[in-house]
């Protein structure tokens, strides 16, 4: 496992005006103003509720007894035609980290590619890739030839025992970060790349949270995506106006990447996790057992704000009550003890 940079030390003058320069690189985060677009299926299907979703990072479904959760995600053309590997190897990740998210154990992949023949090809190759090192195989899919701007999309399927979901997220819970550090971040985009430092064992690393998720230790988690960590955080908050303030001496972070650059990444490998008081160690424990890195770094309140605390600064850097990221219109959930604890999946 890589080192684990924590920022400048505490009596260290770089530290002066470095939260404001912070707090203002996730304000300005294109990720999380992009996230508001989701708004618009609550536009055109109406108010929803959080057992027909959408909400939470895959879609639970009770298929004859058993817990199914299905998720899915469609790649920008652009980044295709750029790097059709790399939107293979997306695709898959993309699905597995969104089941595991949910504390499922993932079952496979089914994908749709309409592009030529060679970027088709590329693409396969990058999704056969991925899942050789997620140990989840490519279940079937669709491929349309087309010479035009190509199209991918994926859909993973899952399995669990007992489903994480952000309607269990409520005051008191410890806020956790388990997450790879050992990696590289890409020149050309905000992505921090553990995969292939972490090879085989990440077919591993992505079935820990199912484990958690069934012993109780863990009850709601969130990968952090293209929102990056603060606004991944808002969103796995918004549904119920809770908040929380982040404690960045806390925050692990791998070596050589500044806090603003890893608050504003998507790694490939990093979960916010909700952790019922007293249950911090029985969380962490399996993550770090398979070298990863898993932290507490706040608490979850009933402030509806998601703020920053650095030395003795703290700065709050959005409202989630106010302006939630995903703008979604939804009804308050059934948290009685005999409801299902299932819900809808977000785009």
């Amino acid at each position: 496992m890589s080192p684990v940079h924590t920022g400048p030390s505490k009596d260290s003058p770089t530290r002066q005006g470095l939260l404001a320069g912070i707090v203002d690189a996730v304000r300005t985060h294109p990720g999380i103003a992009n996230k508001s677009a989701i708004g618009l299926v609550t536009e055109v299907l109406g108010r929803t509720d959080w057992l027909t979703g959408p909400g939470d990072d895959g879609a639970v479904v009770d298929a004859l007894g058993s817990t199914v959760v299905a998720c899915g995600e469609a790649l920008l053309p652009q980044f295709v035609a750029t790097d059709p590997y790399g939107a293979g190897v997306a695709a898959v990740l993309t699905n597995v980290n969104d089941l595991a998210a949910m504390g499922a154990l993932p079952l496979g992949i089914v994908d749709t590619i309409v592009a030529n023949e060679q970027v088709a090809r590329t693409v396969l190759e990058g999704m056969r890739h991925a899942c050789e090192l997620y140990d989840v195989p490519i279940l079937g899919g669709h491929l349309t030839p087309h010479t035009g701007s190509p199209s991918v999309s994926a859909f993973g399927v899952g399995v669990t025992a007992q489903a994480l979901t952000i309607t269990r997220v409520s005051p008191g819970q410890r806020l956790m970060l388990a997450c790879a550090v050992d990696g590289e971040m890409r020149t050309d985009f905000p992505f921090f790349r553990s995969f292939e430092a972490r090879g085989k064992r990440c077919a591993g690393d992505v079935r820990v949270l199912a484990s958690v998720a069934e012993s109780g230790a863990c009850v709601a988690a969130k990968d952090v995506s293209m929102a990056g960590l603060v606004g991944s955080l808002a969103m796995l908050l918004e549904w119920g106006g809770h908040g929380a303030t982040v404690d960045l001496d806390a925050l692990p972070t791998p070596e050589g990447v500044s806090l603003s650059a890893w608050l504003t990444c998507f790694p490939s490998f990093a979960f916010l996790l909700c952790v019922p008081a007293g249950r911090e160690e029985d969380c962490a424990a399996p993550f770090r057992d398979r070298g990863l890195v898993a932290s507490v770094i706040g608490e979850i309140d009933d402030s509806g704000t998601v703020s920053l605390r650095l030395g003795d600064q703290t700065e709050t850097v959005m409202a989630v009550t106010d302006s939630p990221v995903t703008r979604l219109d939804r009804t308050s959930p059934d948290l009685s003890p005999d409801a299902p604890q299932t819900t809808g999946g977000a785009p």
